[in-house]
């Protein structure tokens, strides 16, 4: 025991730990609390029966959500290692689930593009006229319709067929200066350069010191989007037609809870805005005292994570409601989700507000902030794993930075395909194909069959247990080897068997060679867990039985 004890001892000072529990609080809930609350939970919730919705939501935060936010952080904090290297201890057979992971992280950090995007129109935000207010820029078409004229393009389509927005126009011919499709690249925005390379020169200054740099910065990025929150959700409130917006967002349908899709959705979310099968949460708890009440702390962090995005809803759905009373149409045609949502909809009704460029520029500061948080740790965790891979080459203080800038640098380069003029193409082809749930689902049963029976999820109770002195209840137990492989596997084949090509606007269809490259990316992260079985076993001496055996044996350093 106290050669265990010392050993932790020996990684946490070689590795470094979170300087208070409030620093990890802050970062665990900065990962977490992010686009996903804002601009994909309102919509799903308006969208899949309104109030109705949060019944099989709650459901699947309780069965599904907390149990396994509950599993990673757990499995970092008593591990201490990144998501390779911990199933090392824990079931060596299971480390393609980690190198899933980091095929995800690879998938993951794309969306760094966001912040760029948000930075650009943050930017914008501080001129005297809102550029995607009015149709008088030298990039709008003859077919462009001003915000002021968005009601008679919306109630009498026939007149204006070819129609479209200034704020639409702002987003795809000035900003993203879209191509005709993938195969044209095109050209690199100079602006959207440098919106990349500020925000990738933010995220290596907040964690080239690791851990410690992480948590100070995470004071900052991590509390003040609920001031901006707060703020948006009482001038949201005050509007007229707010509340009208509030009840399309919460008006209970029930009987779309016959609905398969809406329980697939609502626990879609969840591992989205939980930060869930991606191993971030592993690589933030191993950073963790061995002592900590992780058990506590999980619970405490999930529910700020769904009041968060409860409350945005009503953040979101007041503007809404409002915009659609002065645009005299109703909420279902301004609603939106996504990109649609934070670059169209929303500008769009700041713009119709007293003071529009101080409520825009607030939301994108929100956003920015929103994505930083996510967007740091998810270097963090890719750079810690890699280190504890190698940890005699990049645990030492000098090259531990020099990594962390090599790995920004090479990302940087990289993402400036995404700000070419088919640079959006190729960012929907990753998020629809490389980031979609399916991987998820499937890296959890791999997750959740290795703990649960493998390693034993008796075994994961008992070190909770020693750890914070109350072993937590068996319910967890039962979630971890039944319910969520189980609830992964249903998800996992109806996305199979639900199947639809992806398409840009409803008319844009990629050629053939995107659809196999983008089922590539699909099944990268998948193909690891079975891949490293093979190979492990392959590897191992004896008889097969030994082999197995031997790969599913607990190491004696946990």
């Amino acid at each position: 025991m106290e050669r265990r004890e010392a050993e932790r001892q020996s990684r946490a000072a070689a590795r470094g730990q979170w300087a208070s529990k409030t620093e990890y609080i802050l970062v665990v809930a900065g990962n977490v609390v992010g686009l996903g609350n804002v601009w994909r939970f309102p919509y799903l919730c308006y969208r899949y029966g309104g109030g109705a919705f949060l019944i099989p939501y709650t459901l699947l935060v309780v069965v599904f959500g907390i149990p396994l936010f509950l599993l990673e952080t757990s499995l970092g904090q008593f591990t201490q290692e990144g998501f390779i290297t911990c199933w090392r201890k824990i079931c060596p057979l299971a480390q393609g689930v980690g190198y899933g992971y980091l095929v995800l992280k690879v998938y993951e950090l794309v969306y760094i593009i966001i912040q760029a995007w948000a930075l650009f129109y943050l930017v914008f935000s501080f001129r005297s006229e809102l550029p995607w207010a009015t149709c008088n820029n030298s990039w709008n078409t003859a077919n462009c319709v001003s915000l002021q004229d968005v009601a008679n393009l919306t109630t009498n389509e026939t007149a204006f067929p070819n129609a479209t927005s200034a704020a639409t126009e702002f987003w795809e011919r000035r900003m993203l200066r879209m191509s005709r499709g993938i195969e044209e690249v095109g050209s690199v925005s100079w602006e959207l350069l440098l919106c990349l390379l500020a925000s990738w020169v933010f995220c290596y200054f907040s964690i080239w010191k690791g851990v410690r740099s992480t948590g100070k910065v995470a004071y900052f990025t991590a509390t003040f989007p609920y001031v901006m929150l707060l703020i948006l959700l009482i001038r949201g409130l005050t509007l007229p037609g707010a509340f009208d917006g509030i009840y399309f967002y919460l008006y209970p349908n029930l009987e779309d809870l016959t609905n398969l899709e809406v329980w697939i959705e609502a626990g879609s979310q969840i591992c989205y805005s939980y930060s869930l099968a991606i191993g971030n949460l592993i690589v933030l708890g191993s950073y963790n005292k061995y002592n900590n009440n992780c058990y506590k702390d999980c619970l405490w962090i999930c529910l700020l994570n769904s009041c968060t995005s409860f409350v945005a809803g009503f953040v979101v759905f007041s503007v809404l409601g409002f915009m659609a009373q002065k645009q005299g149409v109703t909420i279902d045609v301004v609603a939106d989700s996504g990109p649609g949502l934070a670059f169209i909809a929303y500008p769009q009704a700041t713009a119709l507000m007293p003071l529009p460029q101080f409520w825009t520029a607030c939301f994108f500061f929100m956003l920015i902030l929103l994505a930083v948080d996510t967007q740091f740790t998810a270097v963090e965790s890719f750079i810690t794993t890699v280190s504890d891979l190698f940890p005699k080459l990049l645990h030492a203080p000098v090259r531990h930075e020099i990594f962390v800038l090599v790995v920004c640098l090479c990302n940087f380069l990289f993402h400036i395909l995404f700000i070419t003029e088919g640079g959006i193409y190729i960012f929907y082809l990753i998020d629809y194909y490389g980031g979609t749930r399916v991987c998820q689902n499937f890296l959890t049963i791999g997750a959740t069959v290795a703990v649960g029976w493998i390693f034993g999820a008796d075994r994961l109770l008992d070190i909770i247990g020693d750890s914070i002195g109350q072993r937590p209840s068996v319910f967890f137990k039962l979630c971890w080897k039944y319910v969520t492989p189980a609830l992964s596997l249903i998800s996992y084949i109806l996305y199979l068997s639900d199947y639809r090509d992806l398409k840009i606007n409803d008319w844009y269809v990629y050629p053939n060679w995107a659809y196999v490259l983008g089922w590539m990316m699909t099944f990268s992260s998948a193909i690891t867990v079975p891949l490293w079985v093979i190979i492990h076993l392959c590897s191992t001496t004896g008889s097969f039985r030994e082999r197995w055996l031997q790969s599913c044996r607990l190491t004696s350093d946990l």
